[in-house]
């Protein structure tokens, strides 16, 4: 099992998680956060004063998902996210070692579905 993370601007979140959906994802998280990479942030004029906005807003999502879903999970949030400008964002894959459902107690991959 792994869990993919995706951090993306917040006007792709609707696109993502539509991909998603589409590849019969069943569950998943949404955080809004804050960040900055690349991109390092922006400058903004608020009554005629200039500022820097060092952490841009970017949402999190979080999905568990199978070995073998993991690619195309992947591979969805990349097409769903990708505007081809700087600051799009990152997907980070990690290993996942146990799912448990807390209801009924299923664990594995089982706890997934």
């Amino acid at each position: 099992m792994k869990k993919v993370i995706a951090i993306l601007k917040p006007f792709k979140l609707e696109d993502a998680t539509a991909a998603l959906q589409e590849l019969g994802v069943t569950g998943l998280t949404v955080t809004e956060v804050k960040g900055f990479g690349r991109q390092k942030g922006h400058t903004e004029l608020y009554r005629g004063a200039e500022y820097v906005v060092d952490f841009l807003p970017k949402v999190r999502i979080e999905v568990a998902v199978t070995d073998e879903q993991c690619e195309k999970v992947a591979k969805a949030l990349q097409e769903a996210a990708q505007t081809g400008r700087i600051g799009d964002g990152k997907i980070f894959i990690e290993p996942l070692e146990d799912v448990i459902r807390i209801r009924t107690g299923e664990r594995g991959e089982a706890a997934l579905i």
